[in-house]
């Protein structure tokens, strides 16, 4: 396993694979999961996965990476098959991209829904109609998400107090109904969580957590939500790519698919 001292050669791993180097991303990665990673000769790393496990109901497998000079040598799969078997979990899910899809159906991966990443412009509402989380409301965050995902994230919720940009609830009849998350990466805004009640809901908190962006932002939206997608497209984002939703296991992620709009982040869930 690697720690964060193995930071730098991981940034420079996923440069030579093209990846821009997101030191923030990164230390959150090594912060909530565990980075499994291998050297070379001489102590290089040149391949990491990661898995970030929920309670004993989901685990995200992210940043499978091999060295370009390491390719095509079974490494990637090395890599996976031990980071799977030492994380143990009813489900285990990961975005994938295309050419990434076939190793991951040989784990048993299928896939389930397309994610796509908008990038551009996001105008914020004039006002906001949703408010900041306090400390006090962790705890009805967590609940909310456990429900939603189907996996205790609390850790994470948690970290997003300090991790994020800014971190807004929308209340119904004095209950917290959605949650969602702004944070900054390389200098762009992206927004993620964004876990509500509906598709108004979610719209609001995309709106007020772009507010004021001061540049560039970033959102990944699942593709069962047309409606969203055509909104955020109509206020000046463009289609970036896209990426699928991969899950293998006894149960659903997320466990209910209709109320979560945008992962944290594609290595996170």
């Amino acid at each position: 396993m690697l720690t964060v001292a193995d930071l730098p050669q991981c940034l420079a791993l996923a440069q030579d694979r093209g990846w821009p180097a997101e030191e923030g991303k990164w230390r959150l990665l090594f912060e909530l999961g565990t980075v499994w990673g291998a050297r070379d000769d001489s102590g290089d790393v040149v391949g990491t996965a990661i898995v970030t496990r929920y309670g004993t109901s989901l685990a995200v497998l992210s940043m499978v990476l091999v060295a370009s000079r390491h390719g095509g040598q079974g490494l990637g799969r090395q890599l996976v098959t031990q980071a799977l078997a030492a994380t143990p979990t009813r489900t285990a899910a990961l975005f994938a991209t295309e050419a990434g899809r076939p190793l991951y159906e040989k784990f048993g991966f299928t896939a389930v829904e397309e994610l796509h990443t908008y990038v551009g412009s996001v105008p914020g509402h004039a006002t906001a109609r949703s408010r900041p989380a306090t400390p006090e409301d962790v705890s009805a965050i967590a609940a909310l998400d456990a429900a939603i995902v189907g996996a205790p994230r609390g850790e994470l919720v948690q970290r997003l107090l300090s991790f994020a940009t800014r971190l807004h609830v929308v209340e119904l009849d004095d209950h917290i109904v959605g949650y969602g998350a702004a944070w900054r990466n390389l200098g762009q805004l992206m927004i993620g969580p964004v876990v509500a009640a509906d598709r108004r809901a979610a719209a609001t908190l995309i709106g007020d957590l772009a507010r004021d962006a001061g540049g560039s932002v970033r959102v990944d939206l699942l593709d069962h939500e047309g409606e969203l997608r055509d909104w955020v497209e109509s206020a000046g984002a463009t289609l970036r790519s896209s990426t699928t939703l991969m899950v293998s296991g006894s149960s659903a992620f997320p466990e209910d698919r209709g109320r979560w709009f945008s992962p944290v982040m594609q290595a996170l869930g």
